[in-house]
């Protein structure tokens, strides 16, 4: 691992990814090595990383008949929590996170969310170490028809939308969990598969469009957040 501080990123899905928070995460001095579990990359089962990245994907936390991977994932999430190192989950991680911390999750729930979606913050972020002082109401990319139903005891609720509340949260001192995709760019979108959207009503070139609209300002706010979770990364190193 070297002199650097490093987070290991767990990918299930191909078109998953650090994305620009990789880059984001390295100007604040910290690495990334991803494990491609969903290409058969083995997940360790100890942590030797500062601190652990979960990525989305297309399953239930506890999916583990369609990914078995993600057995091993939990539990180098329950690892991280135990331990106070600080932890990150995006999507299918922060759904993760919420059920290793005690919280519930429902497949198909609610109304979905696709594309640039407006976030509002609530009165816990402003005393958060990653999201206070952000925006009241930012904008974030969504890909999500399952959604967190329940949050953990104790969590702090710091983010919701209008269809889906449990935007963002956090467990204990060190681990937030979330269900856009604050590492993803409106060029991400033009991977979605076509038909799927379609399926939900969603015409993946206006999709397209508005989030490259709002991306100056959302790429803003979300690189904030990256480079404050890189100085949590260091400062538990250290």
């Amino acid at each position: 691992m070297g002199r650097t501080a490093t987070v290991l990123a767990v990918r299930s899905s191909a078109g998953s990814g650090p994305g620009r928070w990789g880059r984001w995460l390295a100007q604040g001095g910290v690495g990334v090595e991803v494990v491609r579990a969903d290409a058969g990359a083995a997940v360790p089962r100890r942590l030797a990383h500062s601190a652990l990245l979960v990525l989305g994907g297309g399953y239930l936390p506890d999916d583990d008949e369609r990914a078995p991977w993600l057995a091993a994932t939990r539990e180098l999430m329950r690892q991280a929590l135990t331990d106070g190192r600080p932890v990150f989950g995006i999507c299918l991680g922060g759904q993760m996170l919420a059920q290793v911390a005690g919280g519930r999750v429902a497949g198909d729930h609610g109304a979905p969310e696709f594309g640039s979606t407006v976030l509002t913050m609530r009165p816990e972020a402003a005393r958060d170490p990653l999201f206070q002082g952000l925006p009241e109401h930012p904008s974030a990319l969504e890909n999500h028809v399952d959604a967190i139903v329940a949050l953990p005891a104790g969590a702090h609720w710091l983010a919701g939308s209008e269809r889906c509340p449990y935007q963002a949260f956090r467990v204990g001192e060190a681990a937030w969990g979330v269900q856009f995709h604050p590492e993803a760019g409106p060029e991400r979108i033009r991977r979605w598969p076509e038909e799927r959207l379609r399926r939900h009503g969603m015409d993946r070139a206006e999709l397209h469009r508005v989030a490259a609209d709002r991306d100056p300002a959302t790429a803003r706010t979300w690189r904030e957040v990256a480079l404050r979770f890189a100085a949590r990364v260091r400062q538990h190193r250290t």
